[in-house]
């Protein structure tokens, strides 16, 4: 029996009373969006009734299964071998769902059922966040106890490390090469390609780095797998370690990811202790080791480089290249670096084999992608499907849409480095080269749905201040481009806009393509957008002086609904700068002067407050004023 045999022997006891509970188990999803949705209320709640009932019930935790918009979520195991998954569960419905889920379902709550039959709740399996998606990369998520290393080998882990270390590093990286696998940071760079430059390299020790630096405004597929499966970002690491010759590896997880953080650190202290980790790892010649490094809090340590100097303890500045990391990365010495995804696919790929990978996706990019949708839809979440989806039948079908069945307008994907598109290409299929023929990236996962109730312009001086204030400064070109850039786009937001800013725009762009790094180089994607899908919206700003979708501040104003002067206390009551006055008869008007457009008066009171262009006419008597804009 092999070193591996024995420690799954061991996991597959363990797996099995945790599959066949004796006593019914309460898993509770412990991540990052159900801490921001409340699950320690939940699990408080939850271990006070217990406690309270004197119940036969045991509380553990799991990770997030991708189902953001429904946490808290709690997965119900009877010992009856029912598993249902229920959600959101906040702290005042504990009582019904222990009063109803330990001896049948709590309907209310249901999501679905994940194992076993009720004719009460239907499958989770035929949710219809579930369709479209393969689950390879997150088939742990939401099932496993992150923190219990065997659940992981029970259900194949390190399975693929096993037969990588007895190959030898040329048939790892053929193997690696023939599944296709390429780099999931948004580069698309073949990953054997990558690591067979490090081992090729002459100094020596070699290191790894795991890019977990997930910075994108509304991306967390990294997020979702270091904290709900820490061990398959360790094995794949380990596999690349046979392949290249790395001695060491550092993970280098976000500042903002603080379970991530300790849920790693806790994953490689017990496959160190397994073996799994160290010298001679499972009876091999392999002996790599790992650690792992909280980020500095800047959005320029995602660029590898950058991240590379943070790992020194020096200042997270991008580095000029060449010398390329396979040659001079940390310390100066052989580093490839990948993101967490990348390394997350190898496991697969040697449990299984480079042909059964490739069943999913196309020729060009085989297998499966996560993908994590935010912004104006019906269900926020993270999806796992074969590459060549259709991101319309996500958005339509697993996320709902958008909520108030409003047009898509754009659709932003990869981060504020990547651009926008229209919403006419909703259809686009998930994968590289589409995205690149409208000028834009579909980057590492992060996709942003917005309806038309978005002003691009406003969206793209965000964009484009966000970069300014990222930057880290060293070259001219990106930290003054930016700069200008939010300049012009303010000044256009204010209602003082010139056509000929669109020259200048131009100008910046062409400039900045110069920068030292990717972040500079990026950093017009936005504005590039701007001009070549929105131009229209652009030029109403400027020319008529009006912001269609009503969101800059200074071309609108908020007036009481003609008709309903009087009906405005409740507003005037919490306007914080008390622009909305009474005039001596009583009636309620806004005073432009003092309002700041926060728009809280119209959000408590749509029919009485609304929105209109700031150069708009004054209304002739008696007509009204459309309540809500």
């Amino acid at each position: 029996m092999t070193a591996y045999d024995v420690l799954r022997q061991q996991a597959n006891t363990a797996w099995q009373s945790y599959l066949r509970p004796q006593r019914t188990r309460l898993d509770v999803s412990v991540a990052t969006c159900s801490h921001a949705a409340g699950v320690y209320d939940t699990l408080a709640a939850l271990a006070d009734a217990v406690r309270t009932r004197n119940l036969p019930v045991d509380i553990a935790t799991t990770g997030c299964n991708g189902f953001c918009f429904l946490e808290p979520l709690v997965t119900v195991s009877r010992p009856d071998g029912l598993r249902v998954l229920y959600g959101p569960v906040h702290a005042e419905d504990v009582a019904d769902l222990l009063d109803q889920a330990l001896t049948g379902i709590c309907a209310r709550l249901a999501a679905g059922v994940v194992n076993g039959d009720s004719d009460r709740a239907a499958q989770l399996a035929d949710h219809p966040f579930m369709k479209h998606q393969v689950r390879r990369l997150m088939a742990n998520c939401g099932v496993i106890n992150p923190e219990d290393i065997d659940h992981y080998l029970a259900r194949g882990g390190y399975e693929g490390l096993a037969r990588a270390v007895a190959m030898t590093d040329e048939a790892v990286i053929q193997q690696t090469l023939a599944s296709g696998l390429w780099g999931r940071g948004g580069a698309a760079f073949p990953a054997g390609r990558k690591w067979d430059f490090l081992r090729g390299a002459r100094n020596k020790p070699k290191y790894l780095v795991c890019n977990a630096d997930e910075g994108d405004p509304g991306a967390f597929v990294n997020r979702i797998l270091l904290e709900s499966d820490p061990h398959l970002i360790i094995e794949g690491m380990a596999i690349a370690a046979q392949a290249t010759g790395a001695e060491y590896g550092y993970l280098y997880i976000r500042d903002e990811y603080p379970l991530a953080v300790e849920r790693c650190r806790h994953a490689i202290d017990q496959a160190r202790a397994k073996g799994l980790l160290g010298a001679n790892i499972l009876g091999s010649d392999l002996t790599y080791d790992m650690e792992v490094v909280r980020g500095a809090g800047a959005y320029v340590c995602g660029e590898e480089t950058g991240l590379l100097s943070s790992i020194e303890d020096s200042r997270g500045m991008p580095r000029i290249k060449p010398p390329f990391p396979a040659n001079a990365g940390v310390f100066g010495l052989p580093t490839n670096v990948n993101n967490v995804e990348t390394y997350a696919n190898a496991p697969m790929i040697f449990r299984e084999s480079a042909e059964w990978y490739r069943q999913y996706g196309t020729e060009k990019n085989p297998g499966t992608k996560m993908f994590s949708f935010t912004g104006d839809i019906t269900r926020v979440g993270c999806v796992e499907v074969p590459f060549a989806t259709k991101m319309g039948d996500l958005i339509r079908d697993n996320f709902g849409g958008t909520p108030d069945g409003r047009p898509v307008k754009a659709i932003q994907s990869g981060g504020p480095l990547a651009g926008i598109i229209p919403g006419k290409y909703i259809d686009l299929p998930l994968e590289p080269e589409p995205f690149r023929e409208q000028g834009v990236l579909m980057g590492g996962g992060g996709i942003i749905v917005c309806d038309d109730t978005t002003c691009i312009v406003d969206m793209v001086q965000y964009f484009e201040w966000f970069a300014e204030d990222e930057s880290c400064g060293r070259c001219t070109t990106c930290h003054g481009g930016t700069q200008r850039h939010v300049e012009i786009l303010r000044r256009i937001q204010e209602g003082k806009g010139r056509v000929s800013d669109i020259q200048l725009m131009e100008l910046i762009n062409d400039s900045l393509r110069w920068s030292n790094c990717f972040h500079g180089q990026g950093a017009p994607a936005a504005v590039q957008s701007l001009l070549r899908h929105f131009r229209d919206e652009l030029m109403t700003h400027i020319r008529d002086k009006r912001c269609p979708a009503q969101q800059c501040a200074a071309l609108i104003r908020y007036e009481v609904v003609r008709g309903r002067e009087h009906d405005a206390d409740p507003s005037a009551a919490i306007c914080p700068t008390n622009a909305i006055r009474q005039h001596d008869d009583g009636r309620y008007f806004v005073d432009d002067a003092r309002c700041i457009r926060c728009d809280a008066c119209r959000q408590l009171q749509p029919d009485v407050l609304a929105v209109t262009d700031a150069v708009a006419p004054p209304r002739p008597a008696g007509m009204p004023v459309a309540a809500g804009g």
